[in-house]
């Protein structure tokens, strides 16, 4: 027996008309239609999409900024309407797209909480039944009775979150919602994902991370500049979407050692001794490092992740190794590394690793690539394990 069909959508086409110039008064307008001016420039952010949702899909999209991901989800929810095309929904359906709308600043959270479950359509005694639930789920006990213009963007959305996930409908909407709170409120999200998976929901699901696409999504979808590139399993969408992100390392302006200093020479190659920025989790990544200065008597390299954070950095003082009097090292190491782009920063040090000579803050980028046809990880590296 085929599946119910829970969101159709056919050839839908959304443009937006941008203004270029300002055309305020009448005789400005007049003049700019007798010359032939518009005023105004054409950006079409969704240009003939088609794909069809099926009733308990966990469907995925991804896609750069830009893409028309927010757009897509906006005119699903009918925020928008399409210039072109039809989308049918077959359900009730709960948009988290724009959470918080309708909080009032100058109320407090408890305030909020009851304000808006009655714009979800909730009665006040009902929602004194979740309230603890939310405030829990949300980790603001102790703000509660603050207003909600002293809490940070992050806590606003953690609560419209956790009073939204309450709401009753067939098919949710879901728009990065994993991009606020810290890693125990992610924790809460995907406990929510795995409850609704098991309750059989229709979600769209919105995200750049990709080990949440596998992990949850039964059909994925890639997005490139308002037009479908893939549609399909969730590892194949996720690996087309990580490889597109890779042109932008062969594209980039840097040059291959990524620094100005001209105390400090830095290369990356790979095992061929090849330069190069993209790499395959497992190869052998080499640094080569090169400097003029004559009292140079250690040397540091740390890996670090495009988002800043510190992946692994040794140097050779920690490491007891002595270097020679030549003014150049080589450092090789095996990425066990994720997915995704990194940079490394280096540092030339003297007698010990707190005597700094010259650091270079931002040297190479690279980036690390996987198949994963055998299964997605997370984290940053891939340890040795074994269950017993």
């Amino acid at each position: 027996m085929s599946q119910k069909i829970a969101i159709d959508v056919k050839s839908v086409t959304k443009s937006f008309k941008i203004p270029i110039e300002a055309s305020n008064g009448i005789k400005q307008k007049l003049v700019n239609t007798l010359k032939g001016r518009k005023g105004y420039r054409k950006f079409t952010p969704l240009k003939d999409i088609t794909f069809t949702i099926h009733e308990g899909d966990f469907f995925g999209i991804v896609g750069r900024n830009g893409s028309g991901k927010s757009t897509l989800l906006k005119t699903i929810a009918g925020i928008y309407e399409a210039n072109n095309g039809s989308v049918n929904v077959n359900g009730t359906l709960v948009p988290f797209i724009e959470l918080g709308v309708g909080f009032n600043p100058d109320l407090t959270g408890r305030e909020n909480v009851f304000l808006n479950g009655a714009l979800l359509g909730f009665s006040r005694n009902e929602m004194k039944l979740m309230y603890d639930d939310i405030v829990e789920f949300a980790e603001l006990d102790n703000f509660m009775e603050e207003k909600l213009k002293n809490y940070s963007s992050g806590m606003q959305v953690r609560l419209a979150f956790s009073i939204a996930i309450r709401a009753r409908g067939d098919i949710l909407l879901l728009d990065e919602v994993l991009a606020v709170g810290d890693e125990a409120f992610q924790r809460k999200c995907y406990t929510y994902f795995d409850q609704l998976k098991r309750d059989k929901k229709t979600v769209i699901l919105v995200t750049h991370d990709m080990a949440t696409v596998e992990r949850f999504c039964n059909r994925a979808m890639f997005l490139e500049d308002g037009s479908i590139k893939l549609i399909g399993k969730p590892h194949k969408v996720a690996a087309a979407y990580s490889r597109s992100n890779e042109s932008r390392y062969d594209n980039s302006t840097d040059s291959n050692n990524g620094t100005t200093n001209t105390e400090v020479d830095i290369k990356i190659l790979n095992k061929d001794n090849e330069v190069t920025k993209r790499f395959d989790y497992g190869d052998e990544l080499t640094v080569k490092v090169n400097w003029t200065r004559k009292d140079v008597k250690n040397v540091g390299v740390a890996i670090f992740r495009e988002n800043g954070e510190y992946v692994f950095g040794p140097n050779t003082y920690q490491d007891k190794y002595i270097k020679t009097l030549t003014n150049e090292i080589t450092y090789k190491t095996t990425l066990n590394l994720n997915e995704g782009g990194y940079f490394l920063k280096t540092a030339l040090l003297g007698e010990s690793d707190n005597t700094v000579i010259e650091f270079v803050e931002e040297g190479p980028h690279f980036s690390v690539s996987h198949d994963y046809g055998d299964g997605r990880w997370g984290g940053v590296t891939k340890l040795d394990h074994e269950w017993l």
